[in-house]
């Protein structure tokens, strides 16, 4: 089939690279314009267009599709150029008009990385390991008007490890999704495979802010262990000490943490520092103060000024 690809972020370049390998053509990708980064803020194309230009393949930013407006409008005449017969998405970030969808025979499919309908929304990776899902996976489905609401092609399971964080377990998936998306082309071309309405009780998930990100310690200890782990390593878990903030890694559990201590209660010991929770003290694992690098916790006690006393909210 003729291709246009489109995503953005370094997660969606496994997947175009498993297409680029495919008896597919790939004639364009479809991708976020050029953003600032770093301290200069210089502009910086998006992993996926870098990956396309460096196989000279034509690359499309339009900053809206909306129509009526001059992206738009270019893009609407462009596709209809390119006469795609289907269009895979992952994580493209831009909102896809319905006349736009109706312009590909085959539609535009999504790899989105959850078991649908659970997890529909921004951020499905992080949510089910926050949930203490046991099982999440990946789905590929046909964009309609909802959000994640359409018919679903083929789905692949994965098992959440107890030590999976939000990038380990997305980098899992981005490889197993891209080689799931690859499939799910072959069998539309060859007509072996037919959507299916999602079944079962939706759950949605919106983008994860730095504001969710902050730890309650007052939580059971394995509460507070998966939203660390959902937001690591972004944005990132964090606490303060003495109204100053810093950003915590994945944590251990102290068997023999000794007398419990109350929650967001800090004990400093020669090799490793506890932390109480709402049912049990943890062990701090990497921390990172405003402005500095990473490092073990251990570390990090023995620059406080105080080492008695100390709480953290």
């Amino acid at each position: 089939m003729r291709l246009i690809f489109a995503g953005t972020p370094e997660p969606a370049v496994v997947a175009l690279e498993e297409l680029l390998g495919s008896e597919h053509e790939v004639v364009a990708v479809l991708t976020r314009p050029d953003a600032p980064k770093g301290r200069g803020r210089t502009l910086h194309p998006s992993p996926v267009s870098a990956l396309a230009q460096e196989r000279g393949i034509e690359v499309l930013t339009p900053s809206t599709l909306k129509a009526g407006t001059a992206d738009g409008e270019a893009f609407r005449a462009r596709l209809k150029e390119l006469a795609p017969d289907c269009v895979p998405v992952v994580a493209y970030g831009n909102l896809i008009p319905q006349d736009v969808l109706d312009m590909v025979p085959e539609g535009f499919i999504n790899l989105h990385f959850s078991l649908l309908p659970r997890w529909r929304g921004a951020a499905p990776v992080q949510a089910a390991i926050a949930a203490g899902d046991a099982v999440t996976g990946a789905s590929t489905f046909r964009i309609d008007a909802g959000l994640d609401t359409g018919d679903v092609y083929e789905v692949l399971t994965q098992p959440i490890a107890d030590d999976d964080t939000a990038d380990s377990l997305l980098t899992t998936l981005a490889y197993s999704g891209a080689r799931l998306l690859r499939e799910t082309m072959d069998h539309i071309a060859d007509g072996t495979v037919r959507p299916r309405p999602q079944e079962g009780e939706p759950t949605h998930v919106g983008k994860i802010t730095v504001a969710d990100a902050r730890i309650d310690w007052t939580e059971d200890a394995r509460v507070v262990d998966r939203k660390i782990r959902a937001v690591t390593p972004g944005p990132g878990a964090w606490t303060t000490l003495g109204g100053e903030r810093f950003k915590v890694g994945p944590i251990g559990f102290a068997e023999d943490g000794g007398d419990r201590l109350a929650p967001g209660q800090v004990r400093i010991e020669k090799k490793r520092v506890l932390v109480g929770t709402g049912s049990e003290n943890v062990v701090l694992g990497e921390v990172q103060a405003q402005g500095k690098k990473r490092m073990r916790a251990s570390d990090w006690a023995r620059g406080l000024h105080e080492t008695e006393g100390v709480v953290v909210e």
